[in-house]
């Protein structure tokens, strides 16, 4: 990604940060922006701006911390038209950034690789767990007054198909081997590690029938999209839990449902979904203590998002010429 960093305007400099769990902590990091001088834009953000709130807010701004929402070619043409010289992707996933857009409006941007990669393979291996011993379903059977003893699964001895290699899914390898699980790894870019060998590497979606859980850790790109669909699932192991702390359009939500609902997949955690908030007509919501929910908040911890921040702040600065 382009490093150039572009000339200053004599105003003083306004940032915007739209990103919610930085915003959650940023009473911690607006010294920083203080004593630069910077104002600091902190709009209200429950997951993402809309294209259109984006629009008019981001020209008024010369910096710009992005979260989840839609960057788009039109919100990077308004800001370019206005104030905007570079913003940061706070995390690790691109794919709501018009990189291509950026580069020819000739607007510098990066992301922050690497920054959590722990703490979202802990929700990962939580999330296994949790499915295997239907440990969501007992805490809410108590909870309502009885005394329910589903019987699980072990996890040893159990084949996990992981769905992507890169720093999450290496830190989600390494817990998955600690519990003596086997891998099958989809990855194009995946090299033997961590006592992996190279014959657990698949092309997706081979041996996707010997997997007793999917799990997706990968990127979302155009070519991997609905990776998870009726025809794929079709080809996974009756009774297979699914979980994903990547991104909710990975997994054709319909098709699920539907696997769901005939007793092909037995179970699924999802901490990402196709459209979020998940909205209140999902048929996902139908199937009960199956079905176990998080709010896109895997890498959402006190150490994590204080470490990003500072990192994608580090990033900005050197593109303002502020450090």
């Amino acid at each position: 990604m382009s490093t150039r960093r572009p000339n200053m305007n004599a105003h003083a400099l306004k940032v915007m940060v739209t990103c919610p769990p930085m915003l959650r902590m940023i009473e911690v990091f607006r010294p920083v922006f203080d004593a630069r001088g910077i104002e600091l834009h902190t709009p209200c953000v429950v997951q993402t701006l809309s294209e259109e709130e984006l629009i008019r807010i981001v020209p008024e701004c010369d910096g710009w911390i992005i979260g989840d929402d839609p960057a788009t070619a039109r919100v990077f043409e308004a800001a370019k038209a206005g104030r905007l010289k570079a913003a940061v992707k706070w995390g690790v996933g691109v794919d709501n950034v018009d990189l291509a857009a950026c580069k020819r409006l000739n607007i510098p941007v990066a992301n922050t690789p690497g920054a959590f990669g722990r703490e979202v393979a802990d929700m990962a291996i939580g999330y296994i767990i949790a499915l295997a011993r239907h440990t969501f379903e007992i805490d809410r059977g108590v909870k309502a007054g009885g005394w329910p003893k589903p019987t699980g699964i072990s996890l040893a001895g159990r084949s996990v198909a992981l769905v992507g290699f890169g720093d999450i899914g290496r830190n989600t390898a390494q817990r998955l081997l600690a519990a003596e699980m086997r891998l099958i790894v989809y990855d194009p870019l995946f090299r033997p590690a961590l006592g992996l060998e190279s014959k657990a590497a698949a092309t997706w979606p081979e041996r996707l029938g010997e997997a007793d859980f999917i799990a997706f850790t990968c990127s979302l790109t155009s070519e991997n999209r609905s990776m998870l669909n009726a025809d794929t699932l079709a080809q996974a192991k009756r009774a297979v839990r699914i979980v994903n702390v990547a991104r909710g359009a990975l997994i054709d939500e319909a098709a699920l449902a539907a696997a769901l609902q005939s007793g092909h997949v037995h179970s699924v955690a999802l901490d990402v979904f196709e459209e979020e908030p998940l909205p209140p007509s999902s048929h996902l919501r139908t199937f009960g203590d199956r079905c176990v929910f998080g709010s896109h908040n895997g890498s959402n911890t006190l150490d994590a998002v204080r470490r990003t921040s500072e990192r994608a702040i580090e990033l900005l600065f050197r593109f303002l010429a502020l450090n």
